[in-house]
């Protein structure tokens, strides 16, 4: 299992990370973020968003309606489970139907810890920790080979 960590000082690099993340990521990525309230969960996102040449402003949290479409170099499927209970509602939002079509893009699943059991094997474990009001912690881990190359691209 490769696994790299990163500090971030400041939200900025948070961003900066994502977006180098973005420049190299290929279709049917899908990447599982941990972390809690606060941790930077969307703000990678957002960065990630615009190293696939997503606008900033059309990059925002989808708490309230579960999922959002982007439209960059690759088309990006952003949930966030923070509402959901249980794994029947995330069936509920057709999770399963997005995994499906995962090689068409990329997926970035906020509060992935819900529904790791429903995830396949190929996914990029994010996790986000908080060390101080603006420091965190990021780390990525993969099972397998299939994100070598990104690990390797921003390390």
């Amino acid at each position: 299992m490769e696994k790299f960590e990163y500090i971030s000082n400041r939200p900025a690099d948070t961003q900066t990370l994502g977006a180098k993340m973005g420049k190299y990521l290929k279709h049917g990525a899908v990447m599982a973020l941990i972390g809690e309230l606060g941790s930077g969960k969307t703000l990678l996102t957002r960065g990630i968003c615009a190293g696939l040449g997503v606008p900033l402003r059309q990059v925002n949290s989808p708490t309230f309606v579960l999922v959002n479409e982007y439209r960059g170099r690759l088309p990006v499927y952003h949930m966030d489970l923070y509402r959901l209970d249980d794994t029947a509602e995330v069936v509920d939002i057709g999770l399963l139907d997005y995994l499906s079509r995962a090689q068409e893009g990329l997926i970035v699943i906020e509060w992935a810890e819900k529904i790791l059991s429903m995830l396949t094997a190929g996914y990029l474990m994010i996790e986000l920790d908080i060390l101080s009001t603006r420091k965190r912690k990021i780390s990525l881990s993969a099972d397998g080979d299939k994100y070598d190359y990104l690990l390797e691209k921003i390390r």
